[in-house]
């Protein structure tokens, strides 16, 4: 089997492909393997609402499950151990990717437990876990970009373990994470840590931002507002990613003392990258956000899109910060509370990912019951 021509022109102008999907299905099956075999895939992606699709769906667990049982696990044991094994395998799976990069990709994501997203330290404790627990250097531990998770975020990276910041949706927010992983960075150094060994991607979301402001545009129902129709997102993420090069790639003093001393830069990642709005493309989030440095994390939805109809068109990043930054004044003369959208948003990513893990947690306590009820 070869590589699709579209996704390994898409991984030669500098984007790293994610799969945004995991499940015991995936791995047994030898879907992942053909993934990354046939569509450039480097890395994957997990979140609460992930594995709670992934654990009720099908009867991939019922063994280990029914295993864990007859040894008395209780609920939330029974999930940390399913899903960091999934996590695990993954990760051995993508081992060979990580070695041919140089630890640049073949990363697995997991995430913390979302209802500890205003709990610092309890943030860091489950980091420290889940890091001991999948006991690979290939894995990304996600942690929110909440104003609780920015010092754990430091913590983390300062101990020397490798991070996702997710739930990222303001440039003001994203920029605050950059500064949260220099910190870490510099502490790790002043420890003797070797900074070569870190390495952290920073998830920026693209689509629910479109939704959410495009709900807003067509309640005001101005020409002038209707006109600023599907153009937040990909903007959005534009003036990241020029945030992005001016830490990065330009004069910071702190930057380059950490890149003299081994430090990696913090990759911007496009998540929500599912296009949500029929009348779009479906490739819009993917055609629009090629740049060096970046990773896209796809549904395969949208990678299959992609591998079929998409089209790599250069660098479509580089060069359009001063355009996208019209698009916003727009959008406040037109009369969007951004600052308003931003909270919105988080507070509802939260809670979605919060939601997803308490009706995994339900749907795994009956799968115990049942279990219980079979010995």
């Amino acid at each position: 089997m070869t590589q699709n021509e579209n996704l390994a022109a898409l991984s030669a102008a500098g984007v790293s492909v994610w799969l945004d999907d995991l499940s015991r299905e995936r791995l047994s099956s030898g879907n992942l393997a053909e993934l990354v075999e046939t569509r450039s895939v480097v890395g994957v992606t997990t979140n609460p609402t992930i594995f709670q699709g992934a654990l009720a769906s099908g009867h991939a667990y019922e063994a280990q499950l029914t295993e864990l049982v007859s040894r008395g696990a209780g609920v939330d044991d029974v999930v940390r151990e399913l899903t960091t094994d999934d996590v695990r395998n993954a990760c051995d799976l993508l081992m060979p990717v990580y070695e041919a990069t140089g630890g640049q990709d073949g990363r697995v994501s997991i995430e913390v437990d979302p209802r500890l997203a205003h709990d610092t330290d309890r943030t860091i404790a489950q980091a420290h876990e889940l890091w001991k627990i999948v006991d690979r250097p290939n894995l990304l531990v996600k942690i929110p970009a909440t104003l609780a998770g920015l010092p754990a975020i430091t913590s983390v990276i300062a101990d020397g373990i490798s991070v996702n910041v997710t739930l990222i949706f303001s440039v003001e927010r994203y920029e605050a994470v950059i500064s949260a992983y220099l910190a870490g960075l510099e502490q790790a150094r002043q420890i003797g840590r070797d900074l070569s060994r870190i390495r952290s991607v920073a998830s920026f979301f693209v689509s629910r931002v479109d939704s959410e402001i495009d709900a807003r545009l067509e309640k005001l129902g101005t020409e002038e507002a209707r006109g600023l129709l599907g153009q937040a997102g990909v903007a959005n993420a534009r003036l990241a990613y020029a945030s992005f090069e001016r830490v990065f790639g330009g004069s910071n003093d702190l930057w380059n003392g950490l890149k003299a001393a081994g430090a990696h830069v913090q990759r911007p990642l496009w998540a929500s990258t599912g296009v949500k709005n029929p009348d779009y493309s479906d490739t819009l989030y993917v055609s629009e956000l090629v740049a060096p440095n970046t990773v896209n994390t796809m549904p395969e939805k949208t990678m299959q899109a992609f591998a079929d109809h998409g089209e790599v068109r250069g660098d479509t990043i580089s060069g359009t910060a001063q355009d996208a930054e019209r698009v916003f004044s727009a959008l406040a003369d037109a009369g969007v509370d951004l600052a308003d959208v931003f909270v919105k948003l988080e507070e509802e990513g939260v809670d979605k990912f919060e939601k997803s893990w308490n009706e995994l947690l339900e749907a795994t306590s009956q799968q115990i019951d049942a279990a219980r009820q079979r010995s």
